[in-house]
């Protein structure tokens, strides 16, 4: 088996953006806190955004006395910034640990592909990448040498998701007939990193976060996409550079069904919620229709705090307790819940179950495909679809509008 630590396999996150800070590094430093994984690397181009992870209030409050291996060193030089580094943090690592890719969306490929190259099972954030080639190299990589390569769509996880598609598979539902997603970003993200990259000839927030509910309706339903129109709104980031801010995006199912799905940057900073997301769908019965209504802003829970402020500095805020949520328990700090960090722990479990099928190739290979069929976790191969899905929206959103047949494998 791969060489791993005393107290579990070694892990290697590259990147350092919200998401580390919000659900990956809280995740990891609970697993390795309870002797799952061993030690935790992060990598990012800039010694800045390692120094404010590693200082981040709410992680320290919650993991007292835990921190991470950084590269570069948290007083390196500012000026400094080294795209490749990971690259050299990747070629020191024992082969078959884990490596977690938090970058930018056009950036995935090549980073997955360069983790694999170093014989290393793969977390990737969504979506994998932008074009299905893409994703069958990852694929043919990982097999060739008998890695797991997971992708973090982190609603497959979430109870609802998971009640609706075993009901769906119970056939309690009847034929998808049509349906309406959102999900709609803070507008704080324009004045993030996410200026630099998220630029119309990169990305658009259908690609970016309507994904999640593209990927979760195939999730539930099993159907696949035959076509897209995706139509953007443009808007300048403070930086001056042009993206797209919102989208609305309509998907034409395999049974006929119609799927319209709504993104931008751009909810209010000042709203109650951190964001705007959730579903509806609608079946057709035999003599009744059948629906499933997902509400994923407000869950039943609001908070008004007395002292300080939440998402968007508001006192008042709907709460999701279902994501990712810090509670009191048992050891020091508090422990991560939800369904953000059960999808963390269950890649990483994922990888682990393919190191316990040993050094044989084959024997990997079985425990990988197993799970692959099995399509709770997102692999290259269960969600390849959503890859033809987006790289035909992204024709479609630079063509402005024009319907794009997706082509079957």
């Amino acid at each position: 088996m791969g060489d791993m630590a005393e107290s579990g396999m070694n892990v290697c996150l590259v990147g350092g953006g919200m998401f580390v800070h919000d659900v990956i590094l809280p995740s990891l430093y609970h697993q390795q806190r309870t002797g799952v994984i061993g030690e935790i690397t992060v990598c990012a181009t800039k010694s800045a955004s390692l120094r404010k992870l590693a200082a981040n209030p709410e992680l320290q409050a919650a993991f007292p006395g835990q921190t991470f291996r950084p590269y570069p060193a948290l007083d390196a030089s500012d000026d400094i910034c080294d795209a490749e580094l990971y690259r050299t943090v990747l070629s020191k690592l024992p082969p078959r640990q884990a490596v977690i890719v938090a970058l930018p969306d056009p950036l995935h490929h090549e980073a997955v592909m360069s983790a694999l190259g170093h014989d290393q099972h793969v977390l990737c954030v969504k979506p994998l990448v932008l074009t299905h080639r893409e994703s069958m190299e990852i694929s043919q990589r990982a097999r060739e040498r008998g890695l797991f390569v997971g992708v973090e769509y982190h609603k497959r996880f979430d109870r609802r998701s998971l009640i609706a598609r075993g009901d769906y598979r119970l056939g309690k539902f009847g034929s998808f007939a049509f349906g309406e997603a959102r999900l709609m970003e803070p507008y704080h993200y324009r004045n993030s990193n996410f200026q630099n990259w998220f630029t119309c000839d990169q990305t658009d927030p259908f690609v970016y976060v309507g994904c999640h509910y593209t990927d979760l309706l195939q999730f539930i339903t099993g159907l696949r996409p035959v076509e897209v129109a995706v139509i953007g709104v443009k808007g300048v980031f403070p930086n001056g550079n042009e993206g797209y801010m919102w989208s609305t995006g309509r998907v034409t199912y395999e049974n006929g069904g119609v799927l319209t799905v709504a993104n931008g940057l751009g909810y209010p900073d000042e709203g109650a919620g951190s964001n705007d997301q959730g579903m509806t769908l609608y079946f057709e019965g035999d003599g009744r229709t059948g629906a499933i209504k997902h509400d994923d802003q407000y869950r039943g829970v609001s908070h008004s705090y007395a002292v300080g402020t939440g998402p968007g500095g508001t006192a008042f805020n709907f709460v999701n307790p279902d994501f990712m949520r810090y509670l009191p328990w048992e050891g020091p700090g508090f422990r991560p819940a939800g369904y953000g960090f059960e999808s963390i722990s269950g890649i990483l479990a994922a990888i682990q179950r393919v190191e316990a099928s040993g050094d044989d190739r084959e024997a990997r290979l079985a425990t990988i495909t197993a799970i692959d069929k099995k399509g709770l976790i997102a692999t290259p191969e269960n969600s390849a679809d959503n890859e033809r899905l987006i790289e035909a929206a992204r024709e479609s959103i630079l063509n402005d509008g024009r319907p794009v047949i997706i082509q079957p494998v």
